[in-house]
């Protein structure tokens, strides 16, 4: 997909994706050496929007398989349509069960999810396996069989080999740790916050209303929050969501009147607000 790591760089910022060198440079390797990557990061650094801009700029289809407790094959990977199945078998009353057999676990029966999906056909995609973390520890044996071959057995059709792989994204915001198996068939990235001058540009991009001076404060109030002791300290996405608050109260610049009414923007627990209420010294930033 990518000649260079510029090339990654400025087609991504196309898109509207602002990659650091180290991003661009691993994206760059991850499709050339067509190895999975996996992008760990606290919540709202952009890991699942690497994954979109990626398969945007690839003109790929996006499959996401979303994570959570309990995700399970069925889920994941594949199932079949039981009611489906059972209307065939109660239209079939005068077949032998040899004769319906084969025809209900058949392609027309099957329900294919995301990782089956990803690997099947011709056509570019991009699979984002999102907030891998999340999923219990048996689902990653799923993922090693899919990630290392790039094929699915289906026991009543065969196996299922890709003849065109994906590009892969898993995410992970770290609440656990991931199977060194795992990681090691991965390209490792750690996304943290953007140092203040791209988070500026990350800023100005999103928020082309934003003047150039406003952008700088709210970086720099951001940045402060950042360096507090904080149950969760605000994320990229939420800079973005309070420059477009900042903008829709029509502030031209940042008083204490301001962010203290808007904190809750980028705070999301009371602590936090109120620790940051008595500590943020606007005039020193």
């Amino acid at each position: 997909m990518f000649t260079s790591v510029d090339d990654v760089a400025a087609r991504l910022a196309e898109t509207g994706y602002l990659a650091s060198p180290a991003v661009a440079t691993t994206v760059f390797l991850a499709d050339r050496l067509g190895k999975p990557l996996l992008v760990e990061g606290p919540a709202g650094v952009g890991k699942t929007e690497l994954a979109k801009a990626v398969a945007e700029v690839a003109g790929a289809r996006l499959i996401r398989l979303q994570c959570y407790e309990g995700v399970d094959e069925s889920r994941a990977l594949y199932e079949w349509n039981h009611a489906k199945q059972l209307l065939r078998i109660s239209a079939g009353r005068d077949e032998t069960w040899d004769e319906t057999r084969t025809d209900i676990f058949s392609e027309e029966f099957l329900l294919p999810r995301p990782l089956l999906t990803a690997i099947r056909g011709d056509d570019p995609k991009v699979l984002l396996i999102d907030e891998t973390d999340k999923a219990d520890v048996e689902v990653e044996g799923l993922l090693l069989e899919v990630l290392s071959d790039f094929q699915v057995t289906v026991p009543e059709l065969g196996t299922v080999t890709a003849t065109r792989r994906p590009f892969v994204v898993l995410t992970s915001n770290a609440s656990r740790e991931l199977s060194e198996a795992l990681r090691r068939r991965c390209l490792f990235l750690h996304i943290g916050f953007p140092d203040e001058e791209l988070e500026r540009r990350i800023v100005r991009l999103k928020v082309p209303g934003l003047d150039e001076a406003l952008a700088r404060s709210v970086v720099r109030v951001v940045g402060a929050l950042r360096a507090m002791d904080l149950r969760k300290l605000p994320s990229v996405a939420e800079t973005i969501d309070w420059a477009r608050t900042l903008l829709a109260l029509g502030a031209d610049t940042l008083d204490e009147t301001v962010v203290r009414d808007s904190l809750g923007v980028l705070l999301k627990h009371q602590e936090d607000v109120l620790k940051a209420t008595s500590k943020l010294d606007l005039d020193a930033l």
